[in-house]
């Protein structure tokens, strides 16, 4: 899921993960001898010529660092150029995105684990995926540090993703083979998701949302209901479980089912009726948001049919204590009836 909602994973981002993978041992340094054609080139520009696997950027970077020597001297004159002759010795450095996918000890429940699926209980603060700012300590890097065969599966098996600030459960495959069914069933729409979400304001009944998703016009890291022709189809189904009060304001706990999975899907809808999720720093209430750190949002269902055997299965993540902390304090309860339908059965 992409921040708070599910949806396969195929942006650039992971496009070469494998490669980022194998490209973290090649650390060898690498020598070339000039020949007497590169006279007056610059030196940046030379490497570039005789190195094509590595961007000019990459280049540059690793000359203003010290990791070009030429003719056994640090290399420290980024528009220097050179006489024909020499020889220059480069050490590679590894890049961030390819530290990106190396394994690190990350700290993360696993609710059920077979041959051919993980199914992980994500804690909030919790990075799925490597990214800007985000270059290690994420769910990914947790997977290779725990079952380092998924080297060997593109994106560590990850299929969809859930917010930084979104808990509850996710879906990892441990084969290749399992990790094409599931994006499948995404795509398909047989993959259930269901989460419970807190909102300012109360819905006055239970309702569908149809409306399409696309990059807000002015701020390109938030998403929109859209007419764009860019935007996706997003439906979100929500049901209204009981309302309250939180800090005087009237609020509302609903249980959200997704047909489709797009970016910020069930936030992006909940805003487009007016009840936004409480703690959203992106889409809620601004003034609002110090009242709760994180968006409201658990992802407490997940079913699919199981890759290997055809099964359907379904796991429960009881709601994390903030939440419940929160509906206690706007004085909802529910019976066990209700608890139970929505999963969320450990509330009293």
């Amino acid at each position: 899921m992409k921040d708070g909602v599910t949806e396969p994973v195929t942006d650039e981002a992971f496009e070469d993960a494998d490669e980022f993978v194998a490209g973290a041992a090649e650390l060898a340094p690498i020598t070339l001898q000039l020949e007497p054609e590169s006279c007056g080139v610059r030196l940046d520009k030379v490497l570039a010529t005789h190195l094509p696997q590595y961007s000019r950027g990459r280049l540059q970077q690793w000359i203003e660092e010290g990791h070009v020597r030429v003719d056994g001297k640090l290399a420290t004159v980024l528009r220097a150029t050179v006489y024909g002759d020499e020889k220059i010795v480069i050490l590679p450095q590894i890049s961030q995105a390819e530290q990106a996918y190396l394994p690190e000890p990350v700290d993360f429940d696993v609710v059920f684990e077979d041959d051919d699926l993980i199914i992980i209980n994500k804690p909030v603060g919790l990075v799925v995926h490597p990214g800007a700012g985000n270059w290690s300590g994420t769910l990914l890097n947790g997977l290779l540090h725990r079952w380092p065969q998924l080297a060997g599966i593109p994106r560590a098996g990850i299929v969809h993703r859930l917010d930084k600030d979104t808990s509850g459960l996710m879906v990892v495959a441990k084969t290749l083979l399992a990790q094409t069914d599931l994006v499948r069933q995404l795509q398909e729409r047989t993959v259930s998701r269901e989460y419970v979400a807190m909102v300012w304001g109360q819905p006055v009944s239970n309702g569908r949302v149809e409306a399409a998703i696309g990059r807000h016009l002015r701020e390109r890291t938030k998403m929109a209901v859209s007419t764009s022709t860019t935007a996706r189809p997003a439906v979100t189904h929500y049901q209204k479980l009981a309302t309250g009060k939180f800090e005087a304001r009237p609020v509302a706990l609903l249980l959200c089912k997704l047909e489709t999975g797009r970016t910020h899907q069930i936030r992006v809808h909940m805003q487009s009726l007016g009840f936004p999720l409480i703690g959203d720093g992106v889409y809620g209430k601004q003034h609002l948001v110090p009242l709760f750190p994180r968006q409201a949002l658990h992802a407490v269902r997940l079913g699919l049919l199981h890759p290997g055997s055809g099964e359907a299965c379904r796991w429960e993540a009881p709601l994390p204590a903030d939440m419940v902390d929160l509906m206690t304090r706007s004085g909802i309860t529910l019976s066990t009836e209700e608890c139970k339908d929505a999963g969320i059965w450990q509330i009293p």
